[in-house]
């Protein structure tokens, strides 16, 4: 049976109670079950670390996740959802060096790779129970306990096979190369890494002078900001097309002499420093030439470094200054200090050494100038500190190879939004560069090559069997402490050979996620090759050049195709103030406390309906989640609970059980009914389509608005007939559509708001016909399907009538609000002008809701507003205009204010006009309508419009409707004290009231207004005293109009019970005779109609007599009219009729069994009643009072308040 519905709603506290349902019924594995014989859905999870706390960008991330998994359920397939975890890698390390103080390699060799693994092992899972417990409470739905890690050994084992394909493919390959360095975490990150996290820093800038050999009066001068890489300089590049200046003297007397770049090539200059002096003889301290060199910044000279800088490198390799083969000149150790080759720095770290390099080169005189400049630059996403560009020897995967390849494979997928695929991802894959999988680490994959000492002999194993064949030791684990010591021999003579001490990049093993996570090929083969590529993936942007990436890459070398074919880039979300979120700063609020206080689902559909799923960035503002409750929840619960109310009221005040059945429901004929249900149909419909195509961003947007159709023009103009106020019929005819549409609006809510769309759905399935459920079980929200579209029940003809209503209606509003004209104060006339006759007509047909809406007494159409006087006159937008038009703005602007409504006319149909040659634009100018001051309308109307309806409201002021005004300004104060005393319409209630000064303009409308109170109020007005024995539910004293108002609500109908004749029930005279014939009564008659008759009681053969006679009632009664209570025992009615005595002369009632009969009438047995003769309750009944005296009496029954009520 459905349940009544609370006026109130803790959003948080009902989640709690879901999350309970669905724990108790493991809803979640049992959608799994209900779907596994569905066609498959595959769905990839990107491995998050579980070493730190879910933040804004996983719930977003998750949530945009679970939404399109639940779509895709609620779809017909069947979706696996498996929790990944990224165990592997520098954020695990660096957490670990942080809290034992490892400075380095040397620290870590001393402490032992198993010993310091382990501590990794130890950490690497330390808030999974945070992970699970926070994305449980979203409401996200995913298996945490079939999750992969990347530490099983089952998943590493699929990454070296992976990487044996890439190794066979010839795509992999050892080099040296400049690469992005992370001094804190010692070891070199990819490219895509190093653009993770780009920061606005002070550098210092110098210009140095590098005088030539041989004319060391002339020297060049070359800038940089990297002061630390000076004495590491080999070469100075120069752009052969640029033309250089020679400069000699003061600058006020300057000789320049002018020359092409071109002529420096191959000029000697004197080193800076002497720690790299023989290099000379190999070509080094030499002018070189490259088109990189820029005009934009610098000197126009640039200094080379070729092992800190990947352009230097490349131009020094040319020039054969160095050698690709030969030992690096890097004097900068893994952890960024000097080694001992820079024997006046040793030790220092470079960006600490700066300024000391700085003053070496003052005191050298080598220094022209010094500075401070500020850029963007890369810092390490994981550590937060400054990178450096250093040449390390790393493995590496060729990708530059096949970026056509790539590009081909990306334009399979599809990208929402669409712009990231060709823009930021396209271009990233353009300008790819081979990737530099290894990391000079320890918890990590191990990269699985055993070399001979001179790298000439290398085995690249592929598997756990294959490593265990080789090396007959039986494997169990795959890090490095397991397997580092394990030798094979040479096959070619040269001994044993090592692993490498290399461990895989984590992004190498997420990459290779959708294989390891099946520990593919090793195992579900089949399955896995018959769900490749995965039909949806979804992160954030900054995964454009993080794990979209290296999916692609790795799917594209091993099987030529795509790994996904689709996929949705949220952006980023940032702290209210646009700033990047930090827990340092405190600039965000908690998530925890967000959900505790607001609720998930408010949370979830926050983040949904913002820019950030158009791959945009989201400044958090708490306050969006609240009004996310204040505007949609709180008016779509509203609606449910009005519904839930008046199912209830319906049964009991007519006795019909209300039970949907949407294949058997009537159509009904009200054009709102047909609006709402047309217009949600067109909903499924856009729904489903929007969805297909992964448009988060149009989806959620209609369906915030449909709550806004919902609740605040179906349920608001449609009150009085769910209320049973005009006929049963019709009443179940909006019942019906009204719990149509709330059902299929939490199917489509389902995905985006799991929590209120169960609970709602928990108590509104009582009222579905079991005949017409179509699935088996139909225990959760989540069970069911779909609606299917009707598509004969959409009328855009409808819609479009009741759209036009709706400008009418909000138009009206802003006039009344900008005259300050209340709604409850009724107006006289409302004109709409429109020239489009079908558009009248639509408007026509809607004209009762209109009328009630606006509170206006006529509708008056029109296509003629010369009728009304009206014109059109424009005003300019001074800030836009101001700003563009500057010294022209005061003539144009008089200008404007001189246009004739005909030529504004013709502006509001083109967009654009001409005004002393310039041309303006819709943003340029506010039109506003006005009446001509000749017309009788100016003082009678105010307009407003929009582009297509023009609205006049007549406001000219009316006492009667004044009047009225006041009046609905009283039940408006009634009905809130109902809400405040918590009663709902069903409750019996006597509403009092009193006016002081009593006879004043308040007292005298609400005595004429009486009945008009009492038709919206459903309660009797009565004037104050309160009668002594009533309930008082609440009271309260307010000001209206210059008066004070005093409102008391007591239980029941207080009314004063007009003097009952005869007995209040209808019954019937029973005479018994026997063998007598008498007319028989038949199963057909109407019993109530037998009311007052005599009927006679026969055995044996009877043959027809007389019909039944009117006579009085027989035996001795008292009427009992129940004062201050409800009756209980689920009976109902406060007014009965009591024997005293039956059959006449026998089994008659004393005073105490008088009492028990009276509580048995009215399902009050346990309490303890009192009988008064009259209503005020002033004559209590005597206890030795002669029962029969009461005969046809009425007795007032009062209900003793209990211990805990007095």
């Amino acid at each position: 049976m459905v349940e009544p519905v609370p006026e109130s709603i803790n959003f948080p506290s009902e989640e709690e109670k879901i999350l309970q349902f669905w724990q108790k019924k493991d809803c979640f594995q049992e959608c799994l079950k209900q779907s596994k014989n569905r066609p498959k859905y595959t769905f990839y999870d990107g491995p998050p670390f579980a070493t730190g706390l879910p933040h804004y960008g996983h719930i977003l991330a998750g949530t945009i996740k679970d939404i399109v998994t639940r779509f895709a359920h609620q779809s017909g397939f069947h979706v696996d959802r498996r929790f990944g975890w990224d165990c592997h890698g520098l954020p695990v390390e660096y957490e670990i060096d942080k809290t034992l103080g490892i400075k380095g390699p040397d620290d870590v060799a001393k402490m032992g790779i198993a010993e310091y693994n382990q501590q990794c092992r130890n950490i690497v899972m330390r808030y999974s129970n945070e992970w699970e417990s926070s994305v449980t409470r979203m409401g996200r739905w995913i298996d945490f306990k079939n999750d992969y890690k990347t530490l099983y050994p089952w998943f590493m084992e699929t990454v070296w096979w992976v990487f044996k394909q890439l190794y066979d493919k010839g795509l992999v390959y050892r080099g040296v190369k400049v690469m992005p360095f992370s001094t804190a975490c010692n070891t070199p990150l990819s490219n895509f890494e190093s653009n993770q996290n780009y920061k606005d820093v002070q550098d210092p800038s110098v210009i140095v002078n590098f005088p030539l050999v041989g004319n060391e009066d002339v020297a060049l001068i070359a800038w940089t900001t990297t002061p630390w890489t000076l004495p590491s300089n080999l070469a100075l590049c120069v752009n052969p097309e640029f033309i250089y200046v020679k400069v000699k003297g003061e600058w006020r007397r300057l000789i320049r002499v002018s020359f092409p770049g071109k002529t420096l090539k191959g000029k000697k200059y004197k080193p800076l420093f002497e720690y790299f002096a023989e290099c000379g003889e190999k070509g080094a301290f030499q002018v070189v030439m490259d088109n990189y060199v820029k005009e934009e910044e610098g000197t126009g000279v640039v200094h080379q470094a070729p092992y800190f800088g990947t352009d230097d490198y490349r131009v020094c390799t040319e020039y054969k200054i160095i050698q690709r083969d030969q030992a690096p000149i890097c004097p900068v150790d893994a952890s960024g200090c000097f080694t001992a080759e820079v024997t006046d720095f040793v030790g220092q770290y470079v960006k600490d050494a700066d300024k000391n390099i700085i003053k070496w080169l003052k005191e050298k005189g080598r220094l022209v100038n010094a500075s401070s400049f500020k850029h963007s630059y890369p810092f390490c996403w994981r550590s937060d500190t400054p990178l450096i560009y250093k040449a390390v020897p790393s493995w590496f995967v060729r990708v530059e190879h096949m970026v056509e390849k790539l590009l081909d494979n990306n334009s399979k997928c599809y990208w929402v939004p669409e712009f990231v695929r060709e823009r930021r991802f396209g271009n990233w894959l353009r300008d790819a560069r081979d990737w530099a999988i290894s990391r000079n680490r320890y918890w990590g994959t191990p990269i699985p090559l055993w070399v001979s000492d001179d790298f000439e002999e290398v085995v690249c194993v592929g598997s756990i069997a294959e490593l265990e064949e080789l090396t007959g030791v039986k494997v169990t684990d795959l890090h490095r402490e397991s397997i580092d010591g394990l030798t094979i021999p040479s096959r070619c003579g040269k001994g044993t050979l090592r692993r490498i001490t290399e461990v895989f990049d984590c992004w190498f093993e997420s990459g290779s996620m959708p294989y390891a996570q099946a520990h593919y090929p090793f195992e579900n083969r089949k399955e896995f090759e018959d769900t490749f590529p995965a039909d949806f993936i979804a992160e954030g942007i900054d995964q454009t050049r993080g794990w979209f990436y290296t999916l692609l890459v790795l799917s594209t070398a091993l099987f030529g195709k795509p790994p996904f074919k689709n996929v949705i880039v949220n952006g980023l979300v940032l702290a209210g103030d646009g700033q990047k979120m930090s827990k340092r700063k405190k600039n965000y609020p908690d998530p925890g406390l967000v959900v505790q206080q607001y609720g998930a689902d408010a949370l979830r559909l926050y983040l949904i309906n913002s820019p950030v799923v158009r791959a945009e960035n989201l400044r958090f503002k708490e306050e969006g989640v609240r009004d996310v409750l204040k505007d949609v929840f709180l008016p779509w619960y509203n609606a449910y609970r009005f519904l839930v109310q008046n199912v209830q009221r319906l049964q009991k005040e007519e006795g019909i059980q209300f039970l949907y059945n949407e294949n058997t429901a009537k159509q009904s004929d009200n054009i709102m009914d047909k609006w709402i249900q047309s217009f949600t149909q067109s909903l499924i419909q856009f729904f489903k389509a929007e969805m297909d195509a992964y448009h988060l961003y149009t989806v959620v947007p209609r369906l915030v608005k449909f709550v806004d159709m919902l609740t605040n023009w179906y349920v608001r103009t449609n009150r009085r007939r769910l209320k049973g106020e005009s006929g049963t019929e019709d009443c179940l005819w909006a019942l019906e559509t009204l719990f149509s549409v709330l059902f299929s609006m939490c199917r489509l809510m389902a995905p985006f708001t799991p929590f209120i769309t169960e609970t709602m759905y928990q108590n509104l399935r009582h009222l579905i016909d079991p005949a017409s459920v179509e699935e088996k079980d139909s225990g959760s929200i989540h069970y069911l399907m779909l609606p299917q579209v009707r598509e004969t029940v959409i009328d855009k003809r409808i819609e479009s009538a009741v759209c036009q209503m709706q400008s009418v209606i909000e138009l009206g509003r802003v006039i009344r609000d900008r005259k300050t004209l209340p709604v409850k104060y009724p107006l006289k006339e409302v004109v709409v002008i429109h020239q489009d006759p079908e558009a009248l007509k639509d408007i026509q047909s809607l004209q009762k809701y209109i009328l009630e809406e606006l509170n206006v007494r006529q509708l008056t159409l029109s296509s003629d507003k010369d009728k009304y006087g009206i014109r059109l006159r424009a005003e300019p937008d001074h800030m836009v205009l101001g700003k563009r038009l500057k010294g022209a703005f005061k003539a144009v602007t008089a200008s404007i204010k001189e246009l004739t409504s005909e030529q504004l006319e013709v502006f509001q149909k083109t967009g654009s006009i001409q005004v002393d040659g310039h041309e303006l634009h819709e943003e340029d100018l506010r039109l506003i309508y006005t009446f001509n001051q000749s017309s009788d309308s100016a003082a009678q109307y105010e307009a407003h419009s929009d582009a297509q309806v023009l609205v006049l409201l007549d406001v000219s002021p009316d006492q009667s409707m004044m009047d009225e005004g006041v009046a609905r300004e009283v039940i408006n104060r009634i009905q809130k004290l109902r809400k405040k005393g918590h009663l709902v319409p069903s409750d019996e209630i006597t509403v009092y009231y009193r006016c002081q000064p009593e006879g004043q303009y308040l007292d005298s409308v609400i005595q004429a207004h009486t009945d008009f109170i009492l038709a919206t109020t459903k309660a009797p007005l009565l004037p104050f005293p309160i009668p002594k024995p009533a309930s008082v539910i609440i009271e309260e004293k307010t000001q209206l109009k210059g008066s004070d108002l005093d409102l008391a609500i007591v239980k029941g109908s207080s009314a004063p019970q007009a003097p009952l004749n005869g007995p209040a029930c209808t019954f019937v005279n029973v005479r018994a005779k026997v063998n007598n014939k008498e007319q028989e009564l038949t199963s057909k008659m109407d019993l109530q109609a037998l009311s007052g008759k005599t009927l006679s009681v026969t055995a044996g053969a009877s043959s027809p007599g007389p019909p039944p006679t009117s006579d009085p009632l027989l035996c001795p009664y008292v009427n009992l009219l129940l004062c201050n209570a409800q009756p209980a025992e689920c009976l109902t009615g406060e007014v009965a009729t009591l024997l005293l005595e039956n059959p006449v002369g026998q089994n008659g009632l004393h005073y105490s069994a008088l009492l028990s009969e009276a509580a048995k009438v009215f399902g009050l047995r346990s309490r303890r009643l009192q009988l008064y003769l009259d209503q005020d309750l002033t004559q209590e009944l005597p206890a030795d009072s002669s029962v029969k005296s009461l005969d046809t009496k009425t007795l007032f029954v009062r209900v003793r308040p209990t211990t805990a009520e007095a």
